[in-house]
């Protein structure tokens, strides 16, 4: 199995993909990537997305997820997906933390790359599953990976860079 996404050029995600960007949804920078996936394992019946941020951890001190999807069942996200409900329930991002005044709901789907110190890398996992996970919009992380547990047929990454400056 493979992920390809379009928002990595040479191994950088885009300037629109984060606080370089022009969008903005709550205070959080960035328009949700495009990616598709390969070569899924048969019997798969959906799929769980995971972009994170380990280099957050010498900013935030955790690991930071700019976003979570789960029962995903089409091989192709399009750039610009995030909170339309277009055939995906979407997690929360680490946005509800940092910023605070941010309710659950406001801080659910692509929350976009704000590295305040350097650059930072981002992977982007998908997870095929043999079943849907039915969890509710919102869900975190561990929620996710309990849910998910058993359940994994295969799993793909792909890193790309982003910088604040």
């Amino acid at each position: 199995m493979r992920v390809v996404c379009s928002a990595i050029r040479d191994g950088w995600f885009g300037n629109e993909y984060g606080c370089k960007g022009s969008a903005d949804h709550n205070g959080m920078p960035g328009i949700s990537p495009g990616f598709r996936i390969e070569d899924a394992p048969e019997g798969t019946k959906s799929f769980a997305v995971i972009l994170d941020d380990y280099d957050a951890v010498s900013a935030a001190g955790f690991l930071w997820v700019h976003w979570l999807i789960c029962d995903l069942k089409e091989t192709e996200v399009a750039e610009g997906a995030t909170r339309t409900g277009a055939g995906f329930t979407e997690g929360s991002n680490s946005w509800f933390s940092a910023l605070g005044g941010l309710t659950r709901e406001q801080a659910t789907g692509y929350g976009g790359m704000a590295p305040p110190n350097g650059m930072h890398r981002y992977t982007l996992k998908v997870y095929a599953l043999d079943t849907e996970l039915g969890l509710p919009s919102g869900f975190r992380l561990n929620d996710l990976y309990f849910a998910m547990d058993g359940h994994v047929l295969a799993h793909c990454k792909t890193v790309g860079k982003y910088t604040g400056e």
